[in-house]
């Protein structure tokens, strides 16, 4: 492969097709910046997508031969089997397009070396180890601020880089567990339950792209780089928001509520006739028009449902009439009263009603992608709408060390030689 490769590569002006494709007219919010990614699974790749989507030049660097661990996980798995991997996973499908993949063994003196170097024309470097390891391979914070100063520098890991924990893993799951999620989710009377993805490391990886921007913002008035230190349980234990606050604000130990919600009433899940729904009355207007169209108007002056706070106390005596109410009719009867009413609410979807959800398709949240061994892929379409620097798709997620030629000659400026002496002796 890599033959092939080189001479093809052999065959163009390798920089000049690289600066070419690095200076067209894109208009992205992110264009000059660029990030070397030594991320993987989840967390960082996330947080480093999104930085990418966003117009950033990204660089991930894989273990050679097997690459980012979610490489493997699956089914399922889509286009042509290569290397241990029966195809593309679809796992990593999911948290990694708009990137170029390069292999790199960082243990060798050598593949350090050629991080170094891209470190030296990058503005950031993002990684996931365990505390120290990659302080043992002189690629820790100082050594690579050293390399060029304005760098910043994003760790992210389970539990931080300082306290008693630091050296410890940490997984979505497990942080779930020990950060609070898992207590306060499942039904009231049955076992704590994970959220059904991983919630944390993806809200890390967004806390991890946003500290990055903010870093790059202030770095151009102090030109200066700076440590970002992004844990998963920091982020959990951020995550509990208003169910935090009720506990150290107002001394009240939160409870599994099933999908109830631990400060309003009625918001929370029902079931119709045919399937379930959601239904919110967050204020006072909101209520009484509830009462309105479930034809109850007596509700409004009944002393036990009057205000929220006589809501919430009495919360199993609404639910038990709400609920009994409910099932007099199909679940799209309710929501069209409630919409015309001006409540908030929406079915119970699964996963393939939702994609077929017009707000869904109207929205562009289905991106086709042609990816260069899977084939025609679909992916999420991005989250974010900005009207003046769109995000678009530049780069299918990357096959494993599809770009190291493009990368190493035509950014790093090795010849095309050492590149092939790097693949001869596994440093790539």
């Amino acid at each position: 492969m890599i033959i092939a490769c080189l001479n093809r590569f052999l065959a163009l002006d390798a920089g000049a097709e690289l600066n070419q494709l690095m200076e067209e007219n894109i208009v992205s919010a992110l264009k000059n910046i660029r990030i070397v990614d030594c991320t993987r699974a989840m967390a960082g790749p996330y947080c480093t997508m999104m930085l990418g989507d966003f117009g950033a030049d990204v660089i991930k660097v894989e273990r050679p031969g097997s690459g980012d661990e979610s490489r493997g996980w699956g089914p399922p798995f889509v286009g042509e089997t290569y290397g241990p991997y029966p195809g593309e996973s679809a796992y990593f499908l999911s948290a990694n397009r708009n990137k170029r993949s390069l292999t790199v063994n960082l243990k060798d003196s050598q593949g350090q070396e050629i991080i170094r170097r891209l470190v030296r024309k990058s503005d950031v470097f993002i990684e996931n180890f365990r505390t120290g390891v990659l302080d043992k391979m002189g690629l820790g914070v100082d050594d690579l601020i050293a390399e060029n100063p304005q760098l910043i520098y994003c760790s992210i890991s389970g539990y931080g880089r300082t306290g008693p924990n630091k050296e410890l893993p940490g997984y979505d799951a497990i942080i779930q567990a020990e950060g609070g999620m898992m207590g306060i989710t499942g039904p009231v009377e049955g076992p704590p339950s994970r959220v059904g993805i991983p919630i944390i490391d993806i809200t890390a990886g967004m806390f991890a792209a946003s500290a990055i921007m903010a870093a790059l913002l202030e770095r151009i008035e102090s030109g200066q780089g700076q440590h970002i230190d992004v844990s998963l349980l920091d982020s959990q234990v951020a995550l509990l928001a208003n169910v935090a606050s009720n506990y150290l604000i107002g001394k009240f130990p939160a409870k599994r509520l099933g999908n109830a919600h631990p400060n309003i009433t009625p918001y929370e899940a029902f079931q119709a006739q045919d399937k379930g729904f959601v239904v919110g009355a967050a204020n006072q207007r909101q209520w009484e028009h509830l009462c309105d169209v479930i034809d109850k108007p007596d509700l409004k002056s009944d002393p036990r449902f009057k205000t929220n706070q006589d809501r919430v106390k009495n919360r199993a005596d609404l639910v038990e009439l709400l609920d009994q109410c409910f099932s007099e009719k199909k679940a799209q009867e309710w929501l069209d009263l409630f919409r015309t009413a001006g409540l908030p609410c929406g079915p119970i979807n699964t996963i393939p009603e939702v994609f077929d959800h017009p707000q869904v398709q109207a929205r562009d949240l289905i991106l086709d992608s042609e990816h260069p061994s899977a084939g025609s892929i679909q992916l999420t379409g991005f989250p974010y709408k900005l009207s003046r620097t769109p995000t678009e798709l530049q780069h299918p997620p990357p096959i494993l060390g599809e770009h190291n030629l493009e990368i190493l000659v035509g950014l790093l400026e090795y010849s095309p030689q050492e590149a092939a002496k790097f693949q001869e002796d596994g440093v790539i």
